[in-house]
């Protein structure tokens, strides 16, 4: 599959509001689907927001709740679906990407492992133990989270292993938008695969009080360059994307094979911390 067209639902989450929420989010995954989108991108926690005084009750496993939701969605418009929502799991709760393929079918679940303690995230939530990279028609495809963002190992990985895409639902705070665009840029680019970002818009209130998220979603190609980024309205932004842009990139600068892990001593200083 040369080609492959994204949407990016970029939705003003309403907090505490799964209903509203739902709603929200099958007006423009069944909008994608008319644009021909076969991948659409929810934001981080679109079905509920950030506010932990009743998450338990928004909490569901992944047969249940706002991820039988974003199945049935993927099914009844035939396209895949990803989003982060509340997973209840045993006595704890996680901030997890469920990815739903065009048949309702789940492909896999992203646990968020960086938490976000600023914002009690690390108190509301268990963390995640490992990476996710899919095989999917269009190549390897790696999941992270919002503040996964700022840990560049993760990203490499999902080069390494050979991902093409990495998808990112986001809840990032307008205060800070300088440092999203930048990130992604750079993991786009220092990876050279594409960067796939969804975050909220509007003001909410959270678990530190009302916050402003960013906007500012956007798809980064592997030189670096913008495919499509949104302002700071709602709205659903759809672009394609060529994958080969990954090999014409890879090949004319080898990063990873150029790379020299043996020199940077890496595990030694992980080693050292330890003791």
């Amino acid at each position: 599959m040369p080609k492959l067209n994204i949407s990016l639902a970029q939705m003003t989450v309403v907090t505490g509001n799964e209903h509203r929420n739902v709603e929200t989010m099958r007006a423009m995954v069944a909008e994608a689907a008319r644009r021909g989108s076969q991948l659409v991108i929810l934001p981080e926690l679109w079905s509920c927001g950030y506010r932990y005084d009743n998450l338990s009750a928004f909490a569901a496993a992944t047969n249940a709740g706002a991820f039988s939701e974003m199945a049935a969605a993927a099914r009844a418009n035939k396209t895949c679906v990803v989003g982060s929502a509340p997973e209840k799991r045993g006595a704890g709760i996680n901030n997890s990407a469920a990815f739903f393929g065009p048949g309702g079918q789940i492909l896999g679940v992203y646990r968020k492992i960086h938490l976000f303690g600023p914002m009690g995230e690390d108190r509301a939530f268990a963390g995640g133990l490992a990476p996710l990279n899919l095989d999917l028609p269009w190549g390897k495809t790696g999941l992270a989270i919002c503040y996964d963002l700022r840990f560049p190992e993760m990203f490499r990985r999902y080069g390494i292993e050979g991902a093409r895409l990495v998808l990112l639902p986001a809840a990032w705070p307008q205060q800070r938008l300088d440092h999203w665009g930048a990130l992604i840029r750079a993991r786009a680019i220092e990876n050279q695969y594409f960067l796939a970002a969804c975050n909220s818009v509007g003001e909410a209130q959270t678990a530190e009080g009302p916050t402003r998220f960013g906007g500012h979603s956007m798809i980064i190609d592997p030189w670096g360059e913008t495919v499509i980024e949104a302002g700071g309205m709602p709205g659903l932004y759809t672009a394609e994307i060529a994958l080969e842009r990954v090999d014409e990139v890879r090949g004319r600068i080898p990063v990873f094979q150029d790379r020299r892990p043996e020199t940077y001593g890496l595990d030694d200083i992980v080693s050292r911390l330890e003791l």
